[in-house]
């Protein structure tokens, strides 16, 4: 594991917002500003603990509820600019960390680092640092496992939680999990034994091989990753079905063909950062986190009340969603099964919904928050 720094960073202050600076030490540069951040909008800071340091962005008043925003694969802290600009607005404190493995915050070597426990640690330990109060969780795709993981272990921590993309599944988000719930009218056993999860098999089997694709061309891996959806591929079967029979995610050529990102979806500025942040660094930590699910199931099972959730829980589907959606088929059972106060919610979009319907899923969450008078 790197090595911790000193409590404490600078901050940026939102016009018109109070902010205060937490923890203690020295005033260090603005790592956000290195990344193309705004200084007006986005505060970025660092918290360090002796197990690990989290780089996060911080907007809205310091003395507001606070909302706290998980990015998944392969994201970073700006995912959620959006929505957070538009919920210190609001008054929310809101906070999005780098999670383990990514941008500013810690890489740990050890493919065991990266499994659920080691990560819901890092943010009960963030939460603490921010003062501890139950918090409104938001998390999209890995973020999601982990807003999960979290609620179902520490529930003193929430108020209400959010999942984007991914749905809860209260026995862990993993292959003998997710495998099981396959909707085989797409996905015939035969032809595609793992269904649209192939590819989560793949970086179990060709773990280097995976990673060394991906890092070929990294902007282009990125770019070609983050696309919107179509309405004309649901139902159909997903790429990602398909990884191990190509032979990786780029087939023969093993590296990302050349693809502009979309600027629809991330902002200019927003995707030159992630892209130096994945030259710095790499895919290799951020793909590590599908490398533990005998870890993580074990870990699942240690949950009080078999990780039901007794609190206000939002699921926002993505209609165009070919990996995750639960319209149609079984992979939301286990979460309705597990949610006392369950809400669904569908937005016209894929799996990439804090970019492709920005304005959207802010008015879902924030229709959703008066609703139950969070």
């Amino acid at each position: 594991m790197t090595g911790s720094q000193p409590l404490g960073a600078s901050t940026v202050l939102l016009p018109g917002r109070r902010s205060v600076l937490r923890g203690i030490g020295a005033v260090a540069t603005l790592p956000g500003v290195a990344w193309g951040l705004p200084a007006s909008t986005l505060g970025a800071r660092t918290f360090s603990t002796p197990r690990h340091r989290t780089h996060y962005l911080e907007a809205g008043p310091a003395d507001g509820p606070l909302m706290m925003f998980l990015h998944g694969w392969p994201e970073l802290s700006l995912i959620w600019r959006s929505q957070m600009e538009a919920f210190a607005i609001d008054g929310w404190h809101c906070i999005a960390p780098d999670m383990r493995g990514y941008g500013g915050s810690s890489r740990p070597n050890a493919t065991g680092q990266y499994a659920q426990e080691q990560i819901v640690a890092d943010m009960a330990e963030l939460h603490d640092h921010l003062g501890g109060k139950p918090a409104i969780w938001v998390g999209h795709d890995w973020g999601s496992v982990v807003v999960g993981s979290l609620a179902g272990h520490e529930p003193r921590r929430a108020r209400g939680v959010v999942l984007v993309s991914v749905p809860y599944f209260p026995g862990a988000n993993a292959l003998p999990t997710l495998v099981p719930l396959v909707d085989r009218t797409i996905y015939p056993a035969r032809e595609y034994p793992d269904g649209q999860w192939d590819y989560y098999r793949y970086y179990n089997t060709h773990f280097d091989a995976a990673v060394a694709d991906l890092n070929a061309e990294k902007s282009s891996s990125l770019a070609s990753i983050f696309r919107r959806g179509d309405p004309a591929s649901v139902g159909k079967p997903a790429s990602n079905a398909t990884v191990t029979r190509k032979g990786g995610r780029f087939g023969a050529e093993h590296r990302a063909p050349p693809t502009q990102p979309d600027p629809a979806l991330w902002p200019p500025a927003d995707f030159d950062a992630m892209v130096r942040s994945f030259e710095a660094h790499g895919f290799r930590a951020p793909c590590a986190w599908y490398l533990n699910d005998d870890t993580n199931i074990t870990y699942a099972r240690t949950a009080p009340n078999g990780g039901r959730l007794s609190l206000p829980v939002l699921f926002v589907n993505g209609d165009y969603d070919q990996i995750n959606t639960i319209n149609g088929n079984r992979l939301g059972d286990p979460m309705r099964a597990a949610c006392a106060d369950l809400t669904v919610q569908s937005l016209p979009g894929a799996h990439w919904l804090p970019l492709e319907c920005k304005a959207d899923l802010t008015a879902t969450i924030r229709t959703w928050l008066h609703h139950k008078k969070l």
